[in-house]
């Protein structure tokens, strides 16, 4: 992930092994993790059970805020590739009582047809 990217916000895909060691006391029994991506400090996470949404807050990031999202919580989402001029792919996901969407912006190059397939897999069936 380039530091540039990160300063503009985009997510990174992140390794999968290593969120699931740094998740070993908020995963619960037979909940994997599917794939992850980071912002900056924060990460969004996606499970076989859940969509986690961590958020690292103060100077040294040690106090961590989880949120947990159920995929049927999930009312519909969208992905959009990014193109020649416009730089990014994004994703909204709107929820259950919510208004405005939850937006994620990636890479030009992060797999956010991955990401769509993930969504797809859990909200969906």
């Amino acid at each position: 992930m380039g530091f540039f990217d990160e300063l503009m916000g985009n997510a990174s895909e992140v390794d999968t092994e290593k969120l699931g060691k740094e998740l070993e006391g908020v995963l619960i029994p037979n909940e994997v993790v599917e794939s992850g991506y980071k912002v900056l400090r924060d990460s969004f996470i996606f499970t076989n059970k859940r969509l986690l949404l961590i958020d690292k807050q103060g100077m040294t990031g040690k106090k961590v805020e989880y949120h947990s999202i159920p995929y049927k919580s999930i009312t519909h989402f969208s992905t959009e590739t990014a193109g020649s001029f416009d730089l990014d792919a994004e994703l909204k996901l709107w929820l259950t009582g919510q208004t405005e969407p939850i937006q994620k912006l990636f890479k030009k190059d992060s797999p956010i047809e991955e990401v769509q397939q993930t969504l797809a897999k859990y909200v969906l069936s």
